[in-house]
């Protein structure tokens, strides 16, 4: 079942001025058609020439009241409350950003490969689903907040690059997650890195954690056989990654391919169904500017000599 509600409800009053401005043309129609039928015949020229003055009238009056609608409309916060899929929880994407992320045993290197998986994952996530962005190496940086806007949060996954600071600082990371995802009802963090952690505690890691009611969902991202980095050779190593995930009830994935990445991103998802606000406001926006400047092309091309 679809319901509609408003956030402001009593910006709804602006209607009213609908009738007025219908009062107001037809009196301005009626004496401009006196005035046109006291110098021309006017329905004489109009059979001639297929002009139909009226009626063009008409047709830029209903548009000019329907900008106004969906003005009003999104002005009132017009929102749609319907049954969706949603996820259970919201997330945090944690990128390793460390050197070792460089290793190019994933196409065209770990780094891009888990960032693009990232973003798909986004794209493929219940609408309205909370995500904040992260990265991580021997410091961590908060790329976005929670926010349910998919274009801020692939903006933020994309613009993560390799840090410029040594190290992979585990517990720090785990900190600034689970900090990110204060207030949320459910919370995850989906952790995608080599697992080449020298930086921090595990056990404190899983402590915070598990204190917290915070899931990890980790992914190692790369191959057993490693791949080569500007310092040499780095390989996966998946030990810390599974502790980190099998003591916060999360699971643990290997990828070593971009197929396994947007699968392991695939089933962190766990879907329910609930009811959902969506915010009509910027799409009634775009519609009103659509019929305004139709009826701008209108008023000062097709009709400009009619009315």
């Amino acid at each position: 079942m679809i319901s509609i509600n408003f956030i402001y409800p009593y910006y709804l009053a602006f209607l009213l001025l609908i009738p007025v401005f219908i009062f107001i043309h037809l009196i301005s129609l009626k004496a401009t058609k006196g005035i046109a039928l006291k110098f021309a015949n006017f329905e004489a020229i109009s059979k001639i020439k297929g002009v139909d003055f009226f009626s063009k009238n008409i047709v830029i009056l209903f548009l000019s009241l329907l900008v106004l609608f969906l003005l009003v409309l999104s002005l009132a916060g017009l929102n749609v409350n319907t049954l969706m899929d949603a996820s259970t929880h919201s997330f945090v994407i944690a990128l390793d950003n460390s050197h070792s992320m460089e290793a190019n045993d994933m196409s065209p290197d770990r780094m891009s490969a888990a960032k693009a998986a990232a973003i798909k994952f986004v794209d493929e996530l219940p609408y309205n689903t909370r995500v904040g962005v992260m990265s991580f190496s021997g410091s961590s940086f908060i790329g976005q907040d929670i926010s349910s806007d998919r274009t801020l949060i692939k903006s933020a996954i994309r613009n993560v690059g390799v840090s410029d600071v040594a190290g992979t600082d585990l517990y720090e990371a785990v900190i600034t997650g689970a900090n990110l995802l204060k207030g949320e009802d459910a919370r995850a963090i989906i952790l995608l890195s080599d697992g080449q952690i020298n930086v921090g505690d595990i056990d404190e890691a899983i402590k915070y954690l598990n204190t917290n009611k915070i899931m990890v969902h980790t992914i190692a991202v790369g191959t057993k056989e490693g791949g080569e980095t500007s310092y040499g050779l780095s390989k996966v190593d998946e030990d810390s990654l599974k502790a980190l995930s099998y003591n916060t009830r999360g699971q643990f994935f290997s990828a070593s391919n971009d197929e396994e990445l947007a699968q392991s991103f695939k089933s962190s998802i766990e879907k329910t169904q609930k009811r959902v606000d969506i915010n009509l406001s910027s799409y009634l926006l775009m519609a009103a500017i659509i019929l305004f400047s139709i009826e701008y092309y209108l008023v000062n091309g097709k009709y400009r000599r009619l009315i």
